[in-house]
């Protein structure tokens, strides 16, 4: 007799706070505090959290986590073609994948 069992550890993300917040970057009041837990399953139903994910602001409308530690626009630029904003260190969007514009006094 042989018994199969299926088993990992699988992350889970779960809303801390259904409060929405202003997002940093779009502007739009559709953030929300959300964690990514880690739980112990078996036949892939959850059964006990291993780990307890840090907290973080996602957005719906831009539909990704945001950086909530930075003032809207410091450290950020403007995509020429979708006009989303990026942080300073990205070459290409990654919303549309647009090369990033040269800067007058910069070095690229």
């Amino acid at each position: 007799m042989f018994f199969f069992f299926i088993g990992g550890i699988q992350p889970r993300t779960v809303t801390v706070d259904r409060q929405p917040r202003v997002c940093p970057v779009c502007g739009q009041r559709r953030a929300y505090i959300r964690r990514t837990d880690h739980y112990l399953s078996l036949f892939f139903i959850p059964l006990l959290r291993v780990k307890k994910g840090e907290p973080f602001l996602y957005c719906e409308n831009c539909s990704g986590p945001v950086d909530s530690g930075r003032e809207p626009g410091i450290g950020q630029d403007i995509c020429p073609a979708c006009g989303r904003r990026l942080k300073s260190d990205y070459r290409f969007c990654p919303y549309c994948g647009t090369a990033r514009r040269k800067h007058a006094g910069g070095g690229e």
